[in-house]
């Protein structure tokens, strides 16, 4: 909801979108009603069942801006009244039921507190540390329901399987997703671990995880299988914190997808571990739906999926040669003359990147964007699908700051427009502008779609330095005779910049 609140413009209708907690409401009541009565055995299974269709509806509105705020009041009812069936179905005593409750509240607390102070530069880290939870539960989740069984020896291969299956997961989804979390927020190195038996590690972590299944499945006795379900949770962790270590900074928006994915298998494990449909179904949303946008991601980077996850280098159009070098000299330009440039220009094509979110500079960016178009000025905003550190980041950032989503294209949308642009303007961009892509077929990022700014009849790229972007591959762009280099902070240079178009015009 706070997400979709920055996308809202003034000129848009009022909402009434709360409304929707009348019906949901009474569900809810109805439901309570029911179950209490103890006269309708099926009614946690309609309500699961009700559940899970308005999750379903959730994810289906999330997919247009018209429908994304019905598809987010769709969602957190599917959400309320999954947790309703689930405690209807369990019929837990007065004590734990106080007990859940007070989980929940903690949780919801957590939650609220956590999401009200992140920001959008912020998003990416914090998915990765949820999705870390997420793992968390499912294998402990798997662990306890084993230890819940009276006689583990009498469970059936799917019982087993579920349990296996969600442990396993739900580690590898833990320790990934720590590792990413390290890697975006700063905390860990973003270059690949560089292991020369990253392959036979791998191989041997994923032989000793599937070795310990097989024993698993033989249905042993407890202590047999408590080593078995313990050493597949131990080897498939290490196997997650490895393959994430291995795969660079610049991959890291896929692994997001592809953590995002997992956390939902495991969830989906969790529910026939658990005989609980809701979960499965949910769980199932997750991962379809985030291996469908990690298919779009690798697309967007021209990258194999295999690739990535065991830690590959290149796209699948680099050759096995050395890279290209290119020679030049750069040329720099000052606030003056590029606030000149863009008065003289009639159409504009702003690139924004990660730098310019960490340093915040979308606010003035905004001011000077609203002066250019009254001026009569053509002003458009260019998003490659990666340009940040996940899907949707530098949308949310400049919905942040108030920018018409009117203005905001995608690379497929506006690429081709470059060639009529009197001005292309790079904020804190760098890979996703690198004519490498399709200059050098050595390149470790050759064959990646890219937004070809140097079309443009002048570029002015704004960086903090001359150093190489996130995938460490250096950018041919800022040596072209078209391409001048504004240096300095994004938000302190866009100040600058706001302050000079609006004095030259008067305002």
């Amino acid at each position: 909801t706070k997400m979709l609140d920055m996308f809202k413009r003034p000129t848009d209708p009022p909402e009434y979108y709360h409304l929707y907690g009348i019906p949901a409401a009474g569900a809810l009541s109805v439901y309570t009603a029911g179950s209490m009565s103890g006269s309708y055995p099926e009614i946690d299974t309609a309500a699961a069942t009700l559940s899970g269709l308005l999750c379903i509806g959730g994810i289906g509105g999330l997919a247009s801006q018209d429908t994304a705020r019905l598809g987010a009041v769709s969602g957190q009812a599917g959400v309320a009244l999954g947790v309703a069936s689930t405690l209807g179905h369990l019929s837990p005593s007065m004590g734990t039921t106080a007990s859940i409750a007070g989980l929940m509240a903690a949780g919801g607390a957590a939650g609220h507190y956590i999401g009200h102070r992140v920001e959008p530069t912020s998003l990416p880290q914090t998915v990765a540390a949820f999705h870390s939870l997420v793992g968390f539960a499912a294998s402990s989740a798997a662990i306890g329901d084993y230890l819940n069984c009276t006689n583990p020896v009498e469970l059936d291969k799917v019982h087993l399987a579920s349990i296996y299956l969600a442990n396993v997961i739900g580690s590898v989804t833990t320790t990934g997703s720590l590792v990413a979390f390290g890697k975006l927020d700063g905390r860990l190195n973003s270059s690949p671990l560089q292991h020369p038996a990253r392959d036979q590690i791998n191989a041997g972590l994923g032989l000793a995880t599937a070795g310990a299944g097989a024993v698993f499945m033989g249905g042993p006795e407890l202590g047999t299988g408590l080593a078995a379900l313990g050493g597949s949770l131990t080897t498939s962790g290490i196997l997650g914190w490895h393959m994430t270590a291995s795969i660079g900074g610049a991959d890291m928006p896929v692994v997001i997808t592809v953590l995002n994915s997992y956390s939902g298998w495991a969830l989906c494990a969790e529910g026939f571990m658990l005989d609980m449909p809701i979960l499965t179904t949910v769980g199932a949303l997750i991962g379809c739906s985030g291996a469908a946008l990690t298919k779009i991601m690798c697309d967007a980077m021209n990258r194999d999926i295999l690739s990535v996850i065991l830690g590959g280098y290149g796209t699948k159009n680099s050759g096995g040669g050395e890279a290209m070098k290119f020679e030049g000299e750069t040329t720099t330009t000052n606030v003056e003359d590029t606030v000149k440039l863009l008065l003289e220009s009639e159409s504009v094509i702003i690139v924004p990147g990660y730098g310019l979110a960490v340093a915040k500079g979308q606010y003035p960016l905004k001011d000077m964007v609203d002066s250019l178009i009254g001026a009569g000025k053509k002003v458009r905003f260019a998003i490659h699908p990666v340009a940040g550190r996940m899907p949707g980041q530098l949308n949310v950032l400049l919905a942040e700051a108030g920018v018409d989503y009117s203005i905001v294209e995608e690379l497929e949308e506006i690429n081709d427009d470059f060639d009529e642009t009197d001005v292309a303007l790079v904020i804190g961009a760098n890979d996703t502008v690198n004519s490498a892509a399709e200059d050098d077929p050595n390149s470790e990022i050759a064959g990646m779609p890219v937004l070809r700014v140097w079309n443009s009849k002048q570029v002015i790229v704004m960086k903090r330095s001359l150093a190489a972007g996130y995938a460490g591959v250096d950018n041919p762009v800022f040596l072209k005779d078209n391409t001048d280099m504004l240096l300095g902070d994004a938000k302190d240079t866009c100040e600058k910049l706001s302050s000079g178009v609006k004095e030259a015009l008067g305002k």
